[in-house]
């Protein structure tokens, strides 16, 4: 039997390349609001970052999600990232 194929998707700060499930996606909808999408499903225009908490600190700092959905973001929504990216990586260690 074939192996199944992993998709792998690159993290837009580090411009590295992970497979899709240890990364998050960042979605701009169709009403140009901008959301973390834990299931990865959500229509809309994607981004995806690590689950390193300090990328969200470099991506604040640099923009990079404003440049790939086109769509101004508030500082708020990048705290929210950073906590949302802790709260998940501290569960990915655990092995929860």
């Amino acid at each position: 039997m074939k192996p199944r194929k992993i998709p792998m998707r690159k993290c837009v700060v580090s411009q590295q390349l992970y497979p899709k499930k240890e990364l998050t996606r960042i979605v701009r909808q169709g009403d140009g609001t901008v959301a973390i999408d834990p299931s990865g499903r959500l229509n809309g225009r994607g981004a995806y970052i690590s689950l390193n908490p300090e990328l969200a600190l470099k991506a604040k700092k640099s923009k990079v999600f404003e440049r790939q959905l086109e769509v101004s973001i508030p500082d708020s929504f990048y705290d929210e990232l950073f906590a949302y990216l802790e709260h998940k990586k501290a569960r990915s260690l655990l092995g929860l």
